[in-house]
């Protein structure tokens, strides 16, 4: 199949190691960082917060998060170009949701006079709430599909990533507790350039399970 978008997908695979010498500019940070913003959700809740950890302090702090596990994520954080940190709200509340309510009535999408009616969708948020509060299982959700559309973003600019689920999502919120502000990661994004000449994931065929194993078309 000769459609960009399968070629962008089948060129992409999860680095290994990342070359140091090179990094994403800030044009290509930009079109990566609108492409998070504008991510689908649930009721267009937007639960999430992206840190993008770019400085060299910022990495080092990153870096220590390795401390206790996960030390083979841990080269990651000072070869690749940027880490980004996708966090989500475990406990969203009727305020979040508001604050989506009046951006969609400064941004025309909803009529001032429509706001309470607007909450109707609240309902969904009340579905996926715990009796504590909770709602960390449907926000976390939320940031994999933030997640999956930065991961195709990044191969269509011909830009390599490695996800990682493994990291200290304790010690993350620790290190960056001022810049999470309550909200909680379980997944983060290296991304930048392969090294070419040591990554041992560039060689092997891409695999995945056939059409009609994952795939009914009715």
């Amino acid at each position: 199949m000769t459609h960009q978008i399968i070629k962008d997908l089948s060129n992409r695979y999860t680095t290994k190691k990342f070359d140091a010498s090179k990094q994403v500019s800030q044009d290509d940070l930009a079109v990566i960082m609108e492409a998070m913003r504008l991510s689908a959700s649930s009721i267009n809740s937007q639960p999430w917060k992206f840190i993008i950890i770019e400085s060299d302090a910022a990495k080092q702090r990153m870096h220590n998060t390795f401390a206790n596990k996960f030390q083979f994520n841990q080269p990651h954080v000072m070869t690749a170009s940027h880490i980004i940190i996708f966090a989500h709200n475990p406990t969203y509340t009727r305020a979040n949701y508001e604050a989506v309510i009046d951006k969609g009535i400064e941004d025309l999408r909803t009529k001032p006079e429509d706001k309470e009616s607007a909450f109707g969708a609240f309902a969904f948020v009340e579905l996926n709430t715990g009796e504590d509060g909770d709602t960390s299982a449907w926000t976390k959700a939320q940031t994999y599909l933030a997640l999956g559309n930065t991961m195709h973003t990044l191969a269509r600019l011909n830009i390599d990533s490695t996800p990682m689920e493994g990291i200290d999502s304790e010690l993350v919120s620790k290190e960056f507790a001022v810049e999470l502000d309550g909200y909680v990661t379980d997944v983060a994004l290296a991304i930048g350039y392969r090294d070419a000449e040591n990554d041992y994931n560039i060689a092997p065929p891409k695999s995945r399970l056939a059409m009609e194993d994952v795939i009914v078309k009715l």
